[in-house]
């Protein structure tokens, strides 16, 4: 918390002479009458200076006008109550506290679909938890960079371009829900069928030479399943700075492989490029015949990157089953000298259906993305048919948005339609809905709550909890920056929203004969909205109007 930065350095110094502990971490504290807990010092309870740093801890703590009060236990727990009127001065001022002192520039590298494929629920986790972390560092001041990279070369287009060959279908007027169905089907084939497979690696050889029959009809399937995606990303509301896929990098591959072979870093084994880093599993670089595989063009991928651009940190969000893949990926980066950056695999878990199985249609196949909202629109049209086009089509996107980001990233989740719409209990339509209502409380009483000052001496039990839920804001914010896990941020939001409930159900506020009572809830009101606002823009959510 940048607000409690000085008294954190300041600990940190004590520690740091002391015992040699050079960073302190906040908390919340496990006391209802604290808000915040240190825990550094536990560990150390009976280190022969622990008297000495206790005291040195006490005075410090006693001179920061942010605490009120604190307590520092047997155990050495410290626990800190924080001085919400010093804290509540500053409640506008939070865009300020939340940006970081060193800037950096971050990748967000999304392990996109493939060509000739729709985008399904399994593209979902990785849509909405990029584009929340996209917001979260652009939020803490960071430059951000996100790339959808697709899967746009190799044996899957080979295999596509074979089967429409081979079936004489009208490649003229092929569409997307041709593609569709001739993707899974071309599969089958080449895992099957020897003769298809054969002509399907020579296709893929040919792609690979730029032969310039094969790359019409290549460039002619990308173009149509850009059209697609983009239609349906335009519907979720997401967007991409970068359109970037394999073929971007193919080029590049044959000098990074001959270059890396030159310096030792690769050699053959039985016809395949292997990484001479030990490991167990080898890492290969290509395949016996000479093919390359996802690990070849994310090396390429990378090393054009660092052409383009000046990259700090790179995260790959892609599903945790691929972290063996990561594993090689960032130690090969590693070994091979590509660029001083950080590399991340920011994994999740599975969408699964009411069985606990990857969620699927009835045939078997994954859902479609643009299935999935249209079934979770008609769901809110049941439950309000009033609601205009453009706010459904907003709570469309908060459920299937919220209901995805309150789970851990790392653990898979029940798609529950029916339970992720219930305007009650931890969804988006509830979060949503705290939020309406906070703001035509405002509109309705007529009152600038710009002009109003908080009086902390008439504060109810409601308001004190509100307000120091507000003071939390920044420790979530960067517990959800510093691990790359959103659902901090959602367990927060839903956190506030029920706080404000409480105090809004608590009296009839605009009823109120005390008028500094009204007035501290209008003003506490108008906070819960602004930072709602934020933590819904952190989340990727759009607020809505009405309900």
């Amino acid at each position: 918390m940048y607000q409690l930065l000085n008294l954190i350095n300041s600990l940190e110094n004590v520690l740091q002479k002391t015992v040699g502990v050079e960073s302190i971490s906040l908390r919340i504290s496990n006391n209802p009458s604290f808000d915040f807990q240190i825990n550094n010092l536990v560990k150390f309870q009976n280190h022969k200076d622990i008297k000495k740093i206790e005291n040195s801890f006490s005075e410090i703590i006693k001179n920061e006008i942010l605490i009120k009060n604190f307590d520092i236990t047997d155990t050495y727990f410290v626990n800190l109550e924080v001085d919400v009127e010093q804290f509540s001065n500053n409640f506008d001022k939070i865009k300020k506290y939340i940006k970081v002192q060193y800037p950096k520039t971050i990748l967000l590298d999304y392990g996109g679909p493939n060509i000739g494929k729709p985008l399904h629920v399994g593209h979902l986790r990785s849509l909405n938890i990029g584009r929340s972390l996209y917001h979260i560092y652009t939020m803490a001041g960071h430059k951000v960079i996100s790339d959808i990279h697709m899967g746009d070369w190799g044996m899957p287009i080979a295999q596509i371009i074979t089967y429409i060959e081979a079936k004489k279908v009208d490649f003229e007027n092929i569409n997307i829900d041709d593609l569709e169905k001739i993707y899974p089907e071309a599969s089958k084939l080449y895992l099957k069928d020897d003769e298809f497979k054969n002509l399907a690696q020579t296709n893929n050889k040919r792609l690979n030479e730029n032969d310039s029959k094969i790359l019409r009809k290549w460039e002619k399937l990308k173009k149509i399943s850009i059209e697609s995606i983009k239609k349906t990303l335009k519907t979720l509301g997401h967007e991409f700075d970068l359109w970037m896929g394999e073929s971007d990098v193919n080029h590049l591959i044959p000098s990074m492989i001959k270059k890396l072979e030159s310096e030792g870093k690769i050699s053959l084994d039985d016809g395949a490029y292997v990484s001479n880093f030990l490991s167990d599993p080898k890492i290969l670089i290509t395949k016996s015949d000479g093919s390359y595989l996802y690990l070849t063009t994310d090396l390429a991928t990378v090393l054009n990157r660092i052409k383009q651009n000046k990259i700090d940190k790179t995260l790959y969000i892609v599903d945790k089953r691929q972290n063996l893949h990561f594993e090689q990926l960032i130690k090969s980066l590693n070994y091979f000298g590509f660029g001083a950056g950080e590399y991340h695999h920011v994994a999740f878990g599975t969408i699964n259906d009411s069985n606990g199985n990857p969620y699927k249609t009835r045939e078997g196949d994954a859902k479609k993305l643009e299935d999935l909202f249209k079934e979770t629109s008609l769901q809110i049209k049941k439950i309000n048919s009033e609601l205009d086009n453009e706010t459904n089509k907003l709570l469309t996107n908060t459920v299937l948005t919220f209901s995805d980001l309150k789970t851990n990233r790392m653990t898979d989740y029940k798609f529950d339609l029916e339970k992720f719409t219930n305007i009650s209990g931890k969804t988006g339509i509830y979060v949503q809905y705290a939020l309406v209502r906070a703001k035509k409380l405002l509109k309705s009483s007529s009152i600038d709550s710009g002009n109003i000052n908080l009086n902390i001496s008439d504060f109810d039990e409601s308001d004190l909890n509100l307000v120091r839920g507000l003071v939390k804001f920044e420790y979530y914010f960067n517990l959800a920056l510093e691990n790359n896990e959103p659902h901090h941020l959602a367990d927060y939001l839903y956190e506030l929203s029920n706080l404000f409930n409480s105090m809004y159900q608590n009296e009839n506020i605009l009823e109120n004969k005390k008028e500094t009572i009204k007035l501290n809830k209008l003003k506490i009101s108008e906070y819960f909205i602004s930072y709602s606002a934020l933590l819904m823009e952190c989340l990727g959510l759009e607020p809505v109007e009405k309900m």
